[in-house]
């Protein structure tokens, strides 16, 4: 890796209209700044984000995530803009990629693209139909001549379709000497890092153009923009896991995080949403159900099942509406109308409607063991701490308070009572 990589993260991103840093906005289950990242790592080992609003809590979220990143605090009250942002910045290179923070869609492949060749400096443009509100690029015998912003453009400018994506790979010796002789003389009164642009080309310095798509260079700065991102983020994942073999039915429908992972021939049927590190090993999850940060093989779920974090299923099923959290079932049956929490449950064990393991005192949470070959009766309670041995049978409408020995028979049920004639008393009505 003889490339450095600089991501610039400073900017408010005040028309997210959030408290939250917009590079911090999650895209599939991950922060957006994170997929720039990602792509990074892939190319570099030298990667410096440069940060200003809410530094410190993004630098803490990165930190949280990797290791070996540099960070930059923007002295953004003296030198604001994509220019200043770069003052004072050290990479270790000889080569240094520029990306933005809010460009989650970027790939490996046209990092890789961005980086080639031998230009002192290669930029990425789009042409579009309408270049509204981007940069212009005046290109010459396919050699960039410069780069205007809209608000300085004239009317001819104007008029240009080439479009800067904000994107650059520059010698570094070249960065260092530029950065410190950019001005803010323009209508923003910031420090314009494609200022370099002109310097070079001045200097009859190579200025390559790197034509790129759309897609993968659009920047996020809106609720809205953060929608279209996601539903091309999750159009490519999707896409990749049918290739491998997962079966999909109503891929639009269907939501999964960028962290989950998929492995034999699984089954998402429409509704379906995947969230976090979720790992499924030839597992049918039906329609309209959640799967959190767990791991379901060989098993299927609901429909209208929720599977919440740190649960392991393997040769189960789970039935509709049945919620399981923080669980580990192997070969159980659990077919509709149950919460297991906190529980482990052995093969052969089937766990019956309305059962609920009373896992929570209001302070504390407390385990429940179940054997193999337990059969729970229908809306039982389960009060943990309590371990039911193997071969044992829990009456429906049990309140289970104590462990149960392998073997036996467990029921808690008061007397049946019967009063004669009650109804026509309760209602004042003569038996029929």
């Amino acid at each position: 890796m003889s490339i450095s990589v600089v991501i610039l993260a400073a900017g408010k991103g005040s028309r997210m209209k959030s408290t939250t840093p917009k590079v911090l906005h999650e895209i599939s289950g991950k922060a957006m700044l994170f997929h720039a990242i990602d792509a990074s790592k892939k190319i570099s080992d030298d990667i410096t984000v440069i940060l200003y609003h809410q530094a410190s809590r993004v630098q803490e979220a990165i930190e949280n995530a990797y290791k070996n990143i540099n960070f930059h605090i923007q002295d953004a009250e003296q030198f604001p803009g994509t220019g200043g942002a770069m003052r004072g910045v050290e990479t270790k290179y000889p080569k240094t990629l520029i990306l933005n923070g809010d460009m989650p869609l970027i790939t490996q492949a046209s990092l890789e693209a961005l980086t080639g060749g031998d230009a002192d400096i290669n930029m990425s443009v789009i042409k579009l139909d309408n270049p509204h509100g981007y940069g212009r690029v005046v290109i010459e015998d396919e050699k960039v001549q410069e780069i205007v912003e809209q608000k300085d453009c004239n009317k001819a400018q104007l008029e240009t379709k080439t479009v800067n994506a904000g994107i650059y790979c520059v010698n570094t010796s070249l960065l260092n000497r530029y950065i410190p002789l950019l001005s803010n003389n323009n209508a923003q009164a910031e420090y314009y890092l494609t200022d370099i642009v002109k310097m070079a080309v001045d200097e009859n310095r190579t200025v390559s153009p790197i034509y790129v798509e759309e897609e993968e260079f659009k920047g996020v700065n809106s609720k809205v923009d953060l929608a279209d991102a996601e539903i091309i983020m999750q159009d490519r994942i999707k896409k990749e896991l049918m290739e491998q073999g997962v079966t999909m039915r109503f891929p639009h429908t269907i939501y999964i995080d960028c962290r989950a992972s998929f492995e034999g021939e699984s089954i998402l049927e429409n509704g379906v949403t995947i969230l976090g590190a979720s790992k499924l090993i030839n597992a049918h999850i039906k329609t309209n159900s959640v799967v959190e940060e767990s791991t379901i093989e060989n098993s299927d779920v609901g429909p209208m099942g929720r599977v919440r974090p740190h649960s392991y299923l393997k040769d189960t099923h789970i039935g509709n509406f049945v919620e399981v959290k923080k669980s580990t079932l192997k070969g159980v049956k659990a077919g509709h109308l149950a919460y297991i929490g906190d529980a482990s449950i052995d093969e052969g064990s089937n766990i019956g409607a309305g059962v609920i393991t009373c896992n929570y005192d209001g302070k504390n949470k407390y385990k429940t063991t179940i054997g193999k070959n337990v059969f729970i009766g229908s809306d039982s309670q389960l009060i943990a701490p309590v371990t039911i041995e193997d071969d044992t049978i829990i009456g429906a409408g049990t309140t289970l308070t104590k462990d149960v020995k392998k073997g036996e028979l467990a029921i808690s049920r008061p007397p049946l009572k019967k009063i004669a004639n009650f109804f026509y008393s309760f209602f004042g009505k003569a038996e029929a």
